[in-house]
């Protein structure tokens, strides 16, 4: 991670000052919220924080293993594997999630080896004032809704109140109905579509919503997943993973912009990188548009190249690569772009100018929008899409037509 930082912050954190300096004091509070959110998502991101409410045998670590879709948390079949009150960090080839596990308080169990005392409320507190929870995910079997369930109810209040007492907010809460497979039919096997094991599904998560609306409010939302996989040599050997797309989908939602990108880049989910990838691409967008408007015919350029540069990182970094500098210029070469297409946009802002007295400084702010965004639209396609470079670059160039004369690709690549 910190690597990534420092290859994105030498792309575009020299132009900061720049970018600002460039704005005039009219636009300086929108472009301030942009500049902010490419900030946040690129040159900040951190792993997610999410605590976690719900006893033995929930499901915690399989849940997990369904995000990264791979085998990082070990599964206990009989005895929990996790102790009480503390953070743990699961890492995959991706990236890595830090998980405050935090059992119900009434459970009688001490952990693996434990000595069957219940959790202490001491260490639970400690654990959140070392770190704030992002999100805290409520897991509740779905055929254990009607039992018990007001213990760990009064866990989620305690921690609840933890956190806004020791950090001064209220976490965002999510109920996860886990283990959805095992209610009748338990043949049945995802997407669920047999109308009595979607019924049950629909009646178990109905009354988790409802015990959690007192503490999380009547707009609380369940999410009923089914988390099995069963791993061999490394490899995924079963699976009955379902609903973990939407899960990540809503706490991505719910998370801080700077922890958004990772859990994207962790899960894998393609519908949640490429949101991810459009926020890039529009927070670049409004940038280069508000530095390419100002009547600034050469400084302003390096500093569209580096906001440009550092959104293409952002993009690679979310499907799961990291990218330098050389990796970025590559990329655009492939599009066609170089040093001397740079040049090209200035004259063709510069001719704009005289053709459009007064107007000039607004159109060139149109031309590096345009050819922000036409890169952001490609980025996507190549990098998590995963589409061949014929069709990126066909992507480039109907983005270049819906936007308007963007970048001459005259010049000879360098």
């Amino acid at each position: 991670m910190t690597d990534y930082r420092s290859q994105v912050k030498d792309l575009l954190g020299p132009y900061r000052d720049r970018i600002w300096s460039l704005v005039p004091g009219n636009l300086r509070t929108k472009v301030g919220r942009e500049l902010k959110e490419l900030e946040e998502l690129i040159m900040e991101a951190r792993a997610p924080r999410i605590a976690v409410v719900g006893r033995r045998g929930a499901g915690k670590s399989s849940l997990v293993n369904a995000i990264f879709n791979a085998e990082v948390a070990a599964v206990g079949a009989v005895k929990s594997t996790t102790e009480q009150g503390r953070w743990y960090e699961y890492s995959g080839e991706r990236g890595k999630l830090d998980i405050l596990d935090t059992r119900g308080l009434g459970e009688g169990y001490g952990g693996a080896g434990g000595s069957g005392a219940a959790a202490v409320p001491g260490e639970t507190a400690a654990a959140v004032s070392e770190k704030s929870p992002d999100a805290v995910l409520f897991l509740c079997k779905a055929k254990e809704v009607d039992a018990r369930i007001d213990e760990d109810l009064k866990s989620l209040e305690m921690i609840l109140d933890l956190i806004e007492k020791t950090h001064g907010y209220r976490a965002p809460v999510v109920g996860v109905l886990t283990q959805v497979d095992e209610l009748d039919p338990p043949e049945v096997l995802p997407p669920y579509e047999d109308e009595i094991k979607a019924n049950h599904i629909r009646e178990a998560a109905e009354q988790l919503r409802y015990k959690l609306s007192s503490l999380a409010g009547e707009g609380v939302v369940v999410i009923p997943t089914s988390a099995y996989m069963r791993f061999a040599e490394g490899r995924i050997a079963a699976s009955r993973r379902w609903n973990i797309e939407r899960l990540v989908e809503y706490l991505t939602e719910k998370l801080p912009r700077s922890a958004q990108l990772e859990l994207a880049r962790i899960s894998r989910i393609k519908g949640v990188q490429l949101k991810l990838a459009r926020a890039i691409t529009a927070a670049a967008v409004a940038l280069a548009g508000a530095v390419g408007a100002q009547p600034i015919p050469v400084a302003d350029l390096p500093v569209i190249t580096g906001i440009q540069a550092g959104m293409i990182a952002g993009i690679g970094y979310v499907s799961g690569r990291r990218l330098d500098q050389k990796s970025v210029k590559e990329f655009m070469s492939a599009l066609g772009l170089n040093v001397g297409a740079a040049f090209a946009l200035r004259e063709i802002a510069r001719s704009l100018v005289k053709l459009f007295p007064g107007g000039g400084s607004v159109i060139s702010g149109t031309v590096a929008a345009g050819a922000t965004w036409a890169m952001g639209q490609a980025a996507a396609a190549f990098f998590v899409e995963e589409r061949r470079l014929s069709e990126v670059k066909k992507i480039y160039r109907q983005g270049k037509k819906k936007s308007g004369p963007l970048l001459s690709e005259e010049a000879a690549p360098q």
